[in-house]
């Protein structure tokens, strides 16, 4: 049995290896160390995380930010509208971008090209912030849920992405489904689909992503406070620090009132990155291959 031999590395590849491997213990400390310091402090009590900083003693640990949370209606109608408008603007992109992306790709398609530099005109440019409003108050979707779902929806770059993928698909595959009398939008359905899961995956997470963070089209488009996504929520409390009423009872002092909204950013945090921490799981597997194979072919 043929044994691979180990690889005889120099002492400046050692030294490039050792080097690369601290980089990447920084950067791995960078990321993890402040999510862990939010997650911790969100289960501290307002005077212990104030004066004495993280403590892992269980006798100062608390899940009254949550409570709190929870009790207010403000943050919880929040998250839900940002499930819905998050959930509906990825299904938009996927099944536009998808579309748009295995048109372009067909050889056969009339005017494939010029379509294609009509989008590439309007990757680069755009008719800015006014005139979107203008055309969102003109079509009716001012202060309503539509006003975040489909503006900006449906990316020329993600659609680029997706042709090249398409075009990377074996013609065998198409030509031997024609033989068997398959129609064009059935090749679709059935074959080419099926084995475009990654590209799919990483546009949704794409999608889902960038509007799960988004705050700035709401602040411009809705007026109703009951339809603020749980980011511009968000945003009140840490930037503009305003907590709810609701949150913080009248009788406490107005000393115990900052230790309790300090208490409420960190938990806010936590509740509002969790959806996203919990997708990229499952999401990995696909994540490189799709970039990859979408970008290099």
């Amino acid at each position: 049995m043929y044994k691979q031999s180990p690889i005889n590395n120099s002492r400046v590849d050692r030294t490039l290896l050792f080097l690369n491997k601290i980089v990447l213990i920084l950067i791995v400390l960078a990321v993890t160390v402040p999510i862990l310091y939010v997650v911790l402090g969100s289960f501290l009590k307002p005077n212990i995380l104030l004066n004495q900083g993280i403590s892992f003693n269980p006798e100062h640990w608390t899940l009254d930010g949550y409570r709190r949370i929870f009790e207010d209606g403000s943050i919880v109608r929040g998250f839900l509208n940002s499930v819905f408008y998050a959930s509906g603007f990825t299904f938009v992109a996927v099944v536009f971008t998808v579309l748009a992306g295995y048109s372009l790709s067909v050889d056969t398609l009339v005017g494939g090209k010029i379509i294609t530099i009509f989008f590439l005109i309007a990757m680069f440019f755009n008719g800015g912030m006014i005139p979107t409003y203008l055309v969102v108050r003109g079509l009716g979707l001012i202060n309503t849920p539509w006003a975040i779902i489909l503006p900006g929806a449906v990316g020329v770059w993600n659609i680029i992405l997706t042709r090249t993928f398409f075009k990377g698909v074996p013609k065998e595959l198409k030509e031997a489904a024609q033989i068997d009398g398959a129609s064009d939008f059935r090749i679709f359905l059935s074959v080419i689909l099926p084995l475009s899961k990654p590209i799919i995956f990483v546009i949704a997470l794409f999608a889902f992503i960038g509007q799960w963070n988004s705050y700035f089209n709401a602040m411009i488009y809705l007026n109703d406070r009951s339809l603020y996504p749980l980011q511009l929520v968000l945003r009140e409390i840490l930037v503009q620090n305003e907590v709810p009423p609701g949150m913080i009872a009248d009788q406490l002092a107005r000393a115990e009132m900052q230790r309790a909204a300090e208490l409420i950013k960190y938990s806010s945090i936590v509740v509002a990155s969790l959806p996203l921490m919990v997708m990229y799981p499952f999401f990995q597997k696909y994540f490189e291959k799709g970039v990859m194979v979408g970008s290099l072919k």
